[in-house]
């Protein structure tokens, strides 16, 4: 293939934020002059929109991994899980496979050192045992038909990190859940770069992270990490009597906070262990950590540890793009860019259903387009966060438009949080369709979701969603609210987990936060134009369980000092819409904590609406 200019498309320059944060101003502009000029919210988003008509630019010449010893490998048959339930005839990189990390990584040397251009992986199998680490000015791309295995073997992502953690390996700073730490490396890694791209010619050029093909000698995978199987029942295995899940006590995590924090008082200490055990879960374990303000560097995780690494992971970096490939079977998020900027996410198809297979999670990035994306996922298709509990030193997710993309299996649709500590702002959704086509089997929970609680905390303002499709509706079956111990709200009445089409939940997971005292603040979204279609169930035509499901904060849940404010879920608008046929035709909202909805022509039933309610 002839060397030749390749351009992505990105924006070229930072944005700026008037003092307040709010608005988004083009460089050189007078703050009072844009804002005078532009007062509906929807020319903020184009303003985001054109930022990515420049594209990016990278030198002329391709540097092939094959010249730097890359080969493509045979492959041989294997039946891995393709779900938590179910398992699939695919592939798998046959023994004495080629490993092409050193090939990869060396072209990626040669590139940045030479200037910039673009690592070219061919069509073909090959099998990478570590991470793709891109640095500035390099575009790596995938042919058609390149399929790139990635390792299952968790010790190829502990070996090429920059902190050297003696046992744990050689781990890479990375985030994980919305918490700083040292962990595995993600499959596909940037720290600090600038103009760089990941891209594929087309949804044949595959990112596979094997999350359900069975660990050597094992029959555990990346996905038994998570612990949620029961042991011997159908679906991913894992043995609760070996430890090695997130779910599970971790004897290498310390009982107490004494050691690694004595900083803490003995009560901050107590409430951030919670009961006898709790600590010692990783994940729990992590929360902790980032509570007591220990540095990221002191938070080891890795070998021994069993926090699944995300897929593509860019942090702090700038003019960013990701385009035209498929990530599948990846062992936690599918994409989590965190505190980068100029970020465009284009034609990819996120395609993975394992636990926590997240589609698209920018966190806490300024300046984000996603368009013309395909999501099928055993989580969130979008998620939009920025952090949680006290790492939130990137501040919010804002400036973020959502355009052309499509959307099947997934918890949700369109999300916000819950991982969004550091708030959210300046979120634009419109022409997207929640298509749903696995509804009968694997159906799309929720369709506009938002999830904080008293811990996670944060914002979420300036939120507008248009013109919406969901013609086969979404799950008809209701997930009702996990209620935190105490005087709060009931458990197994609330749909908020499945089965609405606008859900807002500000109590999410509560019982797995020890420390709730950042009572979270929701205002002004405003919510036109979705259309939902009713299916044929076996209890008859419905669209959803209930159509709108807004919990705003419980202030029963705060464990602080004193007497927080909390306010309600406030400047709240769903106009011209029509919502299909319920299941639950006799309570078709639910409110709590609610100040004033505004519904203007909205169809519910066949029933036409205008009102404003409150609980």
């Amino acid at each position: 293939m002839s060397a030749k200019q390749t351009e992505v498309t990105t924006g070229r320059r930072r944005f700026m934020k008037t003092v307040g944060g709010s608005s988004l101003l083009l460089a050189g502009s007078h703050p009072a002059s844009l804002l005078a000029a532009t007062p509906d919210p929807w020319d903020q988003a184009q303003a985001i929109i054109d930022r990515f008509a420049q594209p990016l630019k990278f030198r002329k010449e391709d540097f092939m991994v094959t010249a730097f010893g890359a080969r493509p490998c045979e492959v041989k048959p294997v039946h891995a899980w393709v779900s938590l339930k179910a398992r699939a005839h695919m592939h798998t990189p046959a023994a004495g496979a080629t490993d092409c990390y050193p090939a990869i990584a060396a072209a990626i040397a040669a590139c940045h050192k030479a200037g910039g251009g673009r690592v070219l992986i061919p069509a073909g199998n090959w099998l990478c045992a570590g991470p793709i680490v891109l640095r500035s000015n390099v575009n790596v791309h995938l042919a058609a038909g390149a399929h790139v295995y990635f390792s299952n073997n968790p010790l190829d992502y502990a070996k090429y990190g920059e902190h050297d953690c003696g046992k744990n390996g050689k781990l890479t700073l990375t985030r994980w859940e919305g918490n700083d730490c040292l962990n595995y490396s993600s499959m596909v890694y940037a720290h600090g770069q600038d103009n760089i791209a990941l891209t594929g010619e087309d949804w044949t050029a595959i990112l596979d992270g094997q999350g359900g093909v069975p660990f050597e000698g094992s029959t555990d995978c990346w996905w038994s990490w998570k612990g949620r199987a029961p042991a011997n029942a159908e679906g991913v295995p894992h043995d609760p009597a070996l430890g090695q899940s997130e779910r599970a006590v971790n004897p290498l995590n310390p009982p107490t906070l004494a050691g690694i924090a004595p900083h803490l008082s003995p009560a901050e200490a107590k409430k951030l262990q919670g009961p006898e055990g709790w600590l010692q879960r990783d994940p729990h374990f992590l929360r902790s950590l980032s509570e007591a303000r220990v540095p990221a560097t002191k938070r080891v995780f890795g070998i021994g540890h069993f926090l699944r690494p995300n897929m593509v992971q860019f942090i702090s970096c700038t003019n960013v793009l990701a385009a035209g490939y498929q990530t599948t079977n990846t062992p936690f998020w599918q994409h989590n860019p965190v505190d980068c900027r100029n970020l465009h996410a284009k034609g990819i198809y996120a395609n993975s259903l394992g636990p926590n297979n997240d589609g698209f999670d920018p966190e806490s990035c300024n300046g984000v387009l996603v368009e013309g994306c395909q999501f099928n996922t055993g989580d969130d298709c979008i998620a939009i966060d920025s952090g949680k509990g006290t790492d939130t030193q990137f501040g919010p997710c804002q400036n973020v438009v959502v355009q052309h993309c499509r959307m099947q299996s997934g918890h949700g649709a369109l999300t916000l949080g819950s991982i969004m500590s550091g708030g959210i702002q300046n979120v634009y959704a419109q022409k997207l369709v929640f298509e749903n086509l696995n509804w009968r089997t694997d159906p799309l929970n929720i369709a506009i979701r938002l999830k904080t609680n008293m811990n996670r905390g944060g914002f979420l303002r300036n939120f507008y969603v248009r013109d919406i499709s969901i013609p086969n509706g979404i799950r008809t079956t209701p997930a009702f609210y996990k209620a935190q111990p105490g005087p709060g709200m009931p458990a197994g009445q609330i749909a908020t987990g499945a089965g609405g089409i606008i859900t807002f939940d500000c109590d999410y997971d509560a019982a797995n936060d020890a420390v709730r005292t950042r009572p979270p603040v929701v205002t002004n979204v405003h919510i036109s134009r979705v259309t939902v279609g009713d299916v044929q169930t076996p209890q008859g035509r419905f669209s959803c369980y209930q159509p709108i499901v807004i919990m705003g904060p419980v202030a029963a849940n705060y464990n602080g000092a004193g007497t927080p404010q909390v306010l309600p879920v406030s400047n709240v608008t769903i106009s011209d819409c029509d919502f299909g046929t319920p299941v639950n035709a006799a309570q078709p909202v639910y409110l709590y904590n609610v100040k004033g909805l505004l519904l203007k022509n909205v169809k519910i039933g066949g029933k036409l609406i205008n009102a404003t309610m409150s609980p």
